[in-house]
């Protein structure tokens, strides 16, 4: 009887969390069934497994598909899994469910964007568990072999169970040679920062009263953030005095959380409502501290014995722009497949633009008993018209560390511009909070301190849907 010898895995993607927005390497090979004269048709096959929780390489049930790989010119069969891997993973829009929105619980029949939510909401979509069974397959000319003239597969070899998260690299990220467990490996060491905060963006931001936005966390039991079990929320007069009351948020479902921390993937990364119109949606602390005069406020990741657990997140309040400008709020897709915000304060300019059909009117009445002249009618007249509108938008001054987030906007495949706080139904179809828009602008320098001194941004954005009026 043929039973085929097993695999070797030479090569494999560098650690254990994958951002699907890069080459993903497994190299294959048997030399002892390529080498046999017998063995026809030799393939290597791919039995790619993708789930919610840690995949079960002996089970069927989250396969997503068997790929093959004949060997090259060395013997060994080269799989890249990009292409694969990143249609599972994608950004994540709506809220989860248990988390709320002014205190009304997110379900199928009332959701709520993401961005808005009061305290916590799980990840859906964001991160995902692969797993790979390597194997052989040739057709067997043996015939002395009891699978003569049959195709033959075995020889399986797993890998381990990685995490893919829907990031991506850069050129300028880190790329590592390393052993692994069946040789080298190799892959971009991008995970590897004691960061829990899912962002390139500085953990010191500056926002306007009334801002919705989120802070997505890590809560991957590497290091001691599976000890944490609730937000500190702290007010801080202009002074730096804390104010008497805080927030403390326990992670559990009543709050958009969960009760324990387990593998399962929508527990992987958490969405903190962090801005202000996310604390203004439920908190008497944020408001009251607001009326005395609320110059910033610190969020930090505690245990049972508020021990600190994550680095401190801090936000300030925008002063009030006293000539009159009209800020405008942008989020974006980082990196890190999570959510960005900034608002630009400064001088914004919209620009709408119409295009459209037109025909050629009769000027009078010719269907009629008499021939009649209609002064509403006649000439060339507009059939429809669409309009367009364009934004340019200017930051305030800041610092170099902006450089990586600014950059991050003008790569991403998805941005919107967000509405603030808004007195409106909690059940409301709440469509007009995110908006999408196209980055215009394409070209961004990097400013720097020592060649600009001062450092300010302009960007050009444009509204996605097109205002479609009547049609005569």
């Amino acid at each position: 009887m043929s039973v085929p010898t097993n695999v070797t895995v030479e090569q494999i993607p560098y650690g254990t969390a994958f951002p699907v927005g890069q080459d993903l390497i497994f190299v294959i090979s048997n030399a002892t069934e390529i080498a046999n004269p017998l063995h026809l048709r030799v393939k290597f096959v791919a039995e790619v497994h993708i789930g919610e929780q840690q995949v079960n390489l002996s089970a069927t049930d989250d396969i997503i598909g068997n790929f093959k790989t004949t060997p090259n010119n060395a013997g060994v069969g080269i799989f890249n899994m990009q292409n694969v891997v990143e249609n599972y993973v994608k950004a994540d829009h709506q809220a989860a469910l248990f988390s709320k929105y002014k205190g009304s619980g997110t379900s199928a029949n009332t959701p709520h964007p993401l961005h808005i939510i009061d305290k916590f909401s799980r990840n859906e979509n964001i991160i995902r568990y692969l797993g790979i069974q390597f194997k052989v397959e040739y057709f067997d000319n043996d015939i002395s072999s009891s699978t003569y003239q049959q195709t033959v597969i075995g020889g399986a070899q797993n890998t381990s169970i990685y995490q893919i998260f829907n990031g991506y690299v850069k050129h300028t990220d880190e790329l590592s040679l390393s052993i692994g467990n069946w040789g080298k490996s190799w892959g971009f060491n991008i995970v590897s920062s004691t960061s829990r905060y899912i962002t390139n963006a500085p953990t010191t931001q500056y926002a306007n009263s009334g801002d919705y936005g989120t802070l997505a966390i890590s809560t991957n039991s590497q290091g001691s953030f599976t000890n944490a079990n609730h937000l500190k929320i702290t007010y801080y007069n202009h002074s730096g005095v804390a104010y008497g009351g805080t927030d403390s948020l326990t992670l559990n479902p009543a709050n958009g959380g969960y009760s324990s921390w387990s593998t399962k993937s929508f527990k992987q990364v958490l969405y903190v409502g962090a801005f202000p119109g996310n604390l203004e949606n439920w908190s008497s602390n944020y408001a009251t501290a607001v009326t005395g005069g609320l110059s910033h406020y610190e969020l930090k990741m505690e245990d049972a014995s508020n021990g600190q657990r994550m680095e401190t997140f801090t936000i300030y309040l925008n002063c009030p722009n006293t000539q009159g400008y009209e800020s405008i709020r942008l989020c974006w897709l980082n990196q890190w497949g999570a959510w960005d915000y900034y608002t630009f304060t400064q001088k914004s300019v919209r620009t709408i633009s119409t295009a459209g059909s037109t025909y050629q009117q009769l000027g009078g009445t010719w269907n009629e008993s008499k021939f009649s002249v209609n002064s509403s009618k006649g000439g060339k007249k507009a059939f429809r018209r669409n309009a367009t509108e364009k934004i340019t938008i200017n930051t305030d001054f800041v610092t170099s560390n902006y450089n990586v987030m600014f950059e991050e906007l003008m790569n991403s495949p998805e941005v919107y511009m967000l509405q603030g706080f808004q007195s409106d139904d909690t059940y409301a179809a709440l469509n007009q909070y995110v908006t999408p828009v196209r980055m215009q602008t394409s070209s961004f320098v990097k400013k720097t301190k020592a060649n600009d001194y001062l450092i300010q941004y302009t960007f050009e954005v444009e509204k996605s849907k097109t205002l479609r009026t009547q049609t005569v």
